[in-house]
């Protein structure tokens, strides 16, 4: 089977090494998981299995990721950009960070990024990430996804810092985080997965290069994200050049109410998209607000859904589809608002009309909205058998 029924040229990848590679990639990332699933401390990653972990190229491109929570693989290429930028990571380093604003999601998601440095190289050549959902990162009331009117009351924000320097733990870093944490033992054993994870993943990384040579390795790295890109433009191109409009609500904020117009105008033309959120929603005082990786998130998460299983999730999903959000909205607040329930609830609503405006070129193929919401509970107090604070943090399933 010749990929795009072209032959392999100079330049051209031979298409069973193609998928092969795809698998390799893939499985870098899903043995990431696995490793932060088997060794983190609370129930949060370990049955709830809110982590994801992703593999990036030297420029920070994502390559491949595990098959984990949307909304966190969307939005991680963000904070790896963020991490690269701030911070230049070497041999050794391993980068923390939560900020929306520099590419998280809510406070609870921390992400971890560690480069890998070939020996005699000055700059790297890869980067790992995991996010896993803490159960508490401080603020107003245990979970850390308070009714706040601002960032700051819903817990700690952690803009990219060094958790290890040189494979040295940064101790100043670690007692910040920890002192303003209610578990900070369950919450440094849940880094300790993380670490884990992020260096098992540099490890396999490693391995593959060793086993089929950097140059190789890289380049397939590339031609996956191509194929990806194809992927989705041969989609768009199929559907007709047309605008399809849709519009929901979110009901409140939890402090003024509502509604909360949430809109979007998807333009097709010819193998692209452009999303224009255009009549969204100013922000809102509450924490329903999402940050623009969130919109970028649930768009790559619907445009994924009607492509076929073999497709790569990498980067190339992003590059066909143009997103345009009102600064000032509900999906770009300003910088301090809140932003805990952007996460789990506005993104699932961006993903309704994202889809509802879809039906209109897709007739027959795209579902009706499902539940719309992620059911979130949190809650925690102080456990009286051993006077010591819990957290603890639940969704309840449903819809579909």
């Amino acid at each position: 089977m010749r990929l795009q029924g072209s032959a392999p040229g100079p330049d051209a990848p031979d298409p069973v090494a193609l998928e092969v590679y795809r698998h390799l990639f893939a499985a870098v990332a899903e043995e990431m998981g696995a490793v932060l699933r088997r060794s983190a401390c609370s129930a949060n990653i370990k049955e709830r299995r809110d982590y994801s972990c992703a593999v990036f190229d030297a420029s920070g491109s994502m390559v491949a990721q595990g098959r984990n929570i949307p909304v966190h693989l969307g939005s991680m290429p963000a904070s790896v950009a963020a991490a690269i930028a701030e911070l230049r990571p070497g041999a050794g380093d391993l980068v923390i960070l939560n900020d929306p604003f520099r590419g998280g999601t809510h406070l609870p998601d921390v992400t971890m990024v560690a480069p890998l440095v070939k020996p005699g190289d000055d700059a790297p050549s890869w980067y790992v990430a995991s996010r896993a959902h803490h159960a508490d990162m401080g603020g107003a009331s245990p979970g850390s996804m308070p009714l706040a009117r601002d960032l700051i009351q819903e817990g700690l924000v952690i803009p990219p810092v060094l958790w290890s320097r040189a494979g040295a733990p940064v101790a100043e870093t670690r007692r910040l985080l920890l002192a303003n944490v209610r578990t900070p033992e369950e919450r440094l054993g849940d880094l300790a997965a993380q670490e884990a994870s992020v260096r098992v993943g540099l490890a396999r990384l490693a391995e593959l290069m060793a086993r089929r040579g950097a140059a190789e390795v890289a380049a397939y790295a590339g031609h996956l994200q191509a194929r990806a890109e194809r992927a989705l433009r041969a989609l768009l191109a199929s559907l007709p050049d047309g605008v399809h409009s849709f519009g929901d609500v979110m009901e409140d904020d939890g402090l003024e109410g509502g509604p909360y117009a949430v809109q979007v105008q998807v333009q097709l033309r010819g193998d692209g998209v452009r999303l224009d959120f255009d009549g969204t929603a100013p922000a809102a005082p509450g924490g329903i607000n999402a940050v623009p990786a969130i919109v970028r998130s649930a768009a790559t998460y619907v445009f994924r859904s009607l492509l076929p299983p073999e497709t790569p999730d990498n980067a190339g999903l992003h590059r066909p589809v143009e997103i345009a959000v009102p600064p000032g909205s509900l999906l770009d607040p300003p910088p301090g608002a809140a932003v805990a329930a952007g996460n789990v609830e506005t993104s699932q609503r961006l993903v309704d009309v994202i889809l509802g405006a879809l039906a209109g070129a897709l007739p027959g193929r795209v579902p009706a909205a499902s539940q719309g919401t992620m059911n979130n509970l949190a809650l925690g107090g102080v456990d009286p058998a051993h006077g010591r604070p819990f957290t603890y943090y639940e969704t309840v399933a449903g819809g579909l």
